[in-house]
């Protein structure tokens, strides 16, 4: 499938690389997509959406991509949740939108979660793929994740300036093909392992050979080199910045109303052991106008695992609540 090539809109400091599809008085849909991905990960909700009615809008986010972003320690603190949101509405006003429905994967999921929260007259509505709103924390995230998984967990990992980049980037394609794969266990099968087995060691686990990985590659050879290229041309370093930013976030968002004004939908996937339906659970004291389904079979990676099962529950709700 050839993805199409983006226009480039200036929006937050930027030069974002933005792929859109679908008629221009459509309702908008903003697709914000997480790590490690791109734009193209949303390639099979971009024309099903579009041919759904609505003006679909795919940037390839700050640090990733034909985006890209400032590099060097001292730029950390630009990949954070005001500058991600900030990004976002930028992006609409170039494009002369007043609001739209912001749909969101992975780590793109928090950005359209706090959008809502930050810039409530931007977003028109939420839809959550596998990342459910999650209340700010009573502790430090990082600090609890560190307590609680240790420092091989990814996100503890990645917090050393330099170092996940240098792994994960010394073979792309690599990288990419490890992390892109089917679940290969059952939510059932991955509670009854050891907790020791459960510490999200992602990014150590890149050293085992690969007939020993979990799941099946996800990716075809021209999607691989679609996201190999990519990330060549990118680096791993500004990705790997937003997940920097969850103490500053953190520190940032005290007194941050944790209310969810907007229509929400949020779409869990059965067998994701990193964002688990049960993580839903509540999801309503903060998100009062809220509707829920689980994909079974599906792991972490939704849009390329279940893309019918997706594109059906986004359209169906997208036309009852915005049609």
């Amino acid at each position: 499938m050839k993805f199409p090539e983006p226009r480039y809109i200036d929006t937050n400091g930027i030069k974002m690389a933005v792929y859109e599809d679908g008629p221009k008085d459509g309702v908008p849909v903003l697709l914000s997509h997480g790590w490690p991905e791109l734009a193209y990960s949303w390639r099979h909700q971009i024309p099903a959406l579009a041919k759904a009615g609505f003006r679909v809008i795919a940037p390839d986010q700050r640090g990733y991509g034909n985006t890209g972003g400032p590099k060097g320690e001292e730029n950390v603190p630009l990949y954070d949740i005001e500058h991600l949101t900030g990004d976002l509405t930028g992006l609409l006003d170039a494009l002369e939108i007043d609001k739209a429905v912001y749909c969101g994967h992975d780590w793109g999921g928090m950005v359209v979660w706090q959008s809502a929260l930050m810039h409530p007259d931007r977003v028109a509505g939420v839809i959550g793929v596998n990342t459910p709103f999650l209340p700010r924390s009573p502790v430090d995230p990082i600090m609890a994740m560190r307590m609680m998984f240790g420092e091989d967990m990814y996100i503890v990992y990645f917090q050393k300036f330099g170092v996940a980049e240098q792994k994960v980037g010394a073979d792309t394609k690599r990288t990419l093909n490890f992390l892109y794969r089917r679940s290969g266990i059952t939510m059932q099968e991955w509670e009854k392992l050891p907790s020791s087995d459960k510490n999200l060691a992602f990014i150590k686990a890149l050293d085992t050979p690969e007939s020993e990985w979990r799941g099946k590659p996800l990716l075809n050879e021209e999607e691989l080199a679609y996201y190999t290229a990519a990330f060549e041309k990118s680096g791993w370093e500004g990705g790997i910045n937003w997940y920097r930013n969850f103490t500053r976030n953190w520190e940032r968002s005290a007194g941050l109303v944790q209310k969810v004004t907007a229509p929400a939908l949020m779409i869990s996937a059965a067998d994701d052991v990193v964002l688990s339906p049960a993580m839903t659970e509540g999801m309503e004291q903060y998100v009062p106008d809220l509707e829920k389904h689980i994909i079974a079979d599906c792991g972490h990676w939704t849009q390329a695992e279940k893309p019918e099962e997706l594109n059906r529950l986004m359209i169906d709700w997208l036309k009852r609540r915005f049609g």
